[in-house]
């Protein structure tokens, strides 16, 4: 069945802002024809007041996390946040696949159309395999800096990606969790067990203390480690911030993306981009806020031609899993961004980033994207996002 859409304004992610167009799908969401709207009866388009954008990219969320929504107090700061997280990782295994069947669900209804998922268990191969999303799986291994626990940590992970290969469905790969908790022996596993072009991710400047190890070997990081019995006392640092320690052990040749970068400054950026052009940044504002109450300066990403994208992280440093959701509050805190910027952010950018974006990310002929519709009011010509509304249309 072929379906007819229009809006006042179309936000392609291809470079257009299209206007008095239709987009034409068939019964699958394929995009079949892009046409002027005067060449239709208006009878037959399905015509929006507000935006019509494609599907949204979440590139970061930690869908088995989704159990802990509410049992983490905001504002705590990073460390506390992950000892409280820690603690309540044993959960009733009912509750665990109830949660994370309603985060996956949650996601497709706020118009997600795929995901970069953190897993550090098997939990969510289930759900992936029956999900209308498409999932690129990070297997997240950390060894807390610590050598003696490289190998240990190899097997425990390698059992928990076999569990994702039984299941055959969209794609995987190992990732490092962070600066500050993988040694180089394990990104050397990580390097040698993915191939050219996967898409890697990695929590990045999250917090001061994070470059405070690495610039200076202080921090609370030390603290932190203690207080898991694990000692920094090999660990040398290099005056540098932790972004280098990253470049330093990863190979250039993956799809590279760091998250958060809520303290990642232009000279990182640079320095980043030199040594991998492939690279991408993904912010995800309401959960700095809820963590650490703070967010990137976003102008040093724009600066420099950064290729931002957007994630969710999890329900237990968020409030819901919605990419509309952040992309208001970036508009909130950071105003000077266009709005067509952020979309492209939420959408193609994201696409590339998880390598999907031969078929979602943007409103092209060929693609199979999804549609959102954005129902927003219109002051002084200028949309009013603080009122509007998210609706998946295909």
């Amino acid at each position: 069945m072929i379906r007819k859409f229009s809006a006042d304004k179309i936000y392609t992610a291809a470079g257009q802002i299209l206007t008095d167009d239709v987009i034409i799908t068939d019964e699958t969401g394929k995009i079949v024809a892009i046409q002027k709207k005067s060449d239709h009866d208006p009878v037959t388009i399905q015509i929006l007041r507000g935006i019509i954008c494609p599907g949204f990219i979440n590139t970061h969320c930690h869908l088995e996390l989704s159990h802990m929504k509410g049992k983490v107090e905001s504002g705590t700061g990073l460390l506390s946040f992950i000892k409280e997280v820690v603690s309540f990782r044993d959960i009733e295994e009912d509750v665990i696949k109830q949660a994370i069947k309603d985060g996956d669900e949650e996601m497709y209804r706020n118009g997600i159309v795929a995901v970069g998922d953190i897993s550090n268990k098997s939990d969510t191969a289930y759900t992936k395999s029956v999900s209308k999303l498409n999932y690129n799986t990070f297997v997240e291994m950390f060894d807390f800096l610590q050598p003696a626990q490289t190998k240990v940590t190899i097997d425990q992970y390698k059992s928990v990606m076999a569990s994702y290969d039984e299941i055959n469905y969209n794609r995987k790969s190992y990732v490092p969790h962070a600066p500050y908790s993988v040694t180089p022996e394990l990104f050397r596993f990580i390097n040698e067990n993915n191939t050219s072009g996967q898409t890697i991710s990695i929590h990045n400047q999250e917090t001061q203390a994070e470059n405070d190890l690495f610039i200076k070997g202080t921090g609370g990081f030390r603290e932190f480690y203690q207080g898991f019995g694990f000692h920094l006392d090999h660990f040398i640092p290099s005056g540098k911030s932790s972004i280098h320690y990253t470049i330093e052990h990863l190979r250039p040749d993956f799809r590279t993306i760091f998250v958060h970068n809520t303290l990642t400054t232009s000279g990182d950026i640079q320095a980043t981009l030199a040594w991998n052009k492939n690279t991408y940044w993904a912010t995800c504002a309401n959960a700095n806020l809820y963590i650490e109450n703070m967010l990137p300066d976003y102008s040093v990403f724009l600066d420099n031609n950064a290729k931002v994208t957007i994630g969710t992280d999890s329900l237990t440093s968020n409030w819901q899993l919605s990419i509309w959701e952040e992309i208001k509050t970036i508009q909130k805190y950071a105003s000077y961004i266009p709005l067509e910027t952020i979309i492209d952010w939420a959408t193609i950018n994201g696409a590339e980033a998880l390598g999907y974006e031969d078929r979602l990310g943007s409103i092209v002929v060929g693609k199979t994207p999804g549609l959102i519709h954005i129902d927003v009011g219109i002051i002084n010509n200028k949309e009013d996002i603080s009122i509007s509304l998210t609706n998946r249309i295909i």
